[in-house]
């Protein structure tokens, strides 16, 4: 193997929406980061000929780490949120990959963790992390992605879970009644059915179902464009609503992992409104457990700044798959 592409590597994030391709370089960031709307390609195997196709063939790589919204098990991958799948080896072979690496999405947003800057994050609240305690991820973007980081010794162990379907519970009786609908809809209401893009869409519709109204369509963007302009009464309820579910399930996610390290939030929604969830409930509704709230009071919650946290923890994860060679 030359030495170009022996460290010229595929890094890709592929989510429900977007996927995010780039190269791995030693002691760089991603480089040539492309960004590619899904629904914009009949399978992912055309974004990568895509990508491939506009690199120069010194820089063909011969090894790939892909973080994908879905869980990983086996050779056949399955995407949650978009109608794809693909194959690991069929793709391998069809690239002419040495190597390829398939991880959960926010497993490789865990990855990124121990490598962030404080100019990478920004706090939601108060709190200080707890060193040699576990962190957690949760963030909503096409789905809601849960991970975990639990220290061992100087390093840290991720933790791939699907916690985003946990069941969604209720804490006032106007979200009783919000998922009452919902249920009567979808059947089983989990965290991801409404704390998510498509989600933060189907709150608005049901706000004003409950309010005998009809109202257009509207996607997780225009949402959030007439909630923080506050233009729409009922697109600023469905953001506030979403925040603050967003709240309880991180807390829910912080008692379960005994995340005294912290509790980072992530995705494809929460880094373009840092003024609405600063300004949201979403703090209170994480604090509020009741006898438990102190225990959550001293837990900080971090919104990840950086762009590229899937692609730096397919980095992390590549410099580990190095070192254990």
């Amino acid at each position: 193997m030359s030495q170009s592409n022996k460290f010229n590597r595929l890094i890709a994030d592929i989510g429900g929406t977007h996927s995010r391709l780039a190269l791995d370089s030693p002691g760089k960031g991603p480089e040539h980061i492309t960004i590619f709307t899904n629904r914009d390609f009949t399978d992912l195997a055309c974004i990568i000929e895509k990508y491939l196709g506009g690199l120069d063939p010194a820089q063909s790589p011969r090894t790939a780490a892909f973080s994908i919204a879905s869980p990983i098990a086996g050779d056949l991958i399955k995407l949650t949120n978009i109608q794809w799948e693909f194959s690991v080896s069929d793709y391998q072979s069809r690239f002419g990959l040495e190597k390829l690496h398939v991880i959960n999405d926010f497993f490789a947003i865990a990855l990124a963790i121990p490598g962030l800057r404080d100019g990478d994050r920004l706090p939601i609240g108060n709190g200080e992390a707890i060193a040699g305690y576990p962190v957690g991820v949760i963030g909503p973007g096409t789905g809601l992605g849960v991970a975990g980081l639990v220290p061992a010794g100087d390093d840290w162990i991720p933790i791939a879970g699907e916690g985003g379907h946990v069941t969604l519970a209720a804490v006032t009786e106007k979200e009783a009644r919000l998922i009452e609908l919902v249920r009567k809809e979808f059947g089983h209401v989990s965290a991801e059915r409404l704390v998510s893009g498509p989600g933060l869409a189907i709150l608005y519709q049901t706000l004003a179902r409950r309010e005998g109204k009809t109202v257009e369509p509207l996607a997780a963007p225009e949402l959030i464009r007439r909630a923080r302009a506050r233009e729409d009464t009922l697109a600023v309820e469905a953001a506030d609503t979403f925040l603050a579910m967003l709240g309880t399930v991180a807390g829910n996610l912080a008692l379960t992992l005994g995340a005294l390290g912290g509790i980072y939030l992530a995705g494809g929604i929460l880094p373009r409104i840092p003024d609405l969830l600063q300004a949201s409930c979403f703090r209170a509704r994480f604090m509020d457990k009741g006898r438990y709230r102190p225990y959550l009071e001293t837990i900080p919650t971090w919104l990840i700044t950086t762009e590229t946290p899937a692609l730096n923890g397919l980095q992390a994860y590549l410099r580990r798959e190095d070192s254990a060679v």
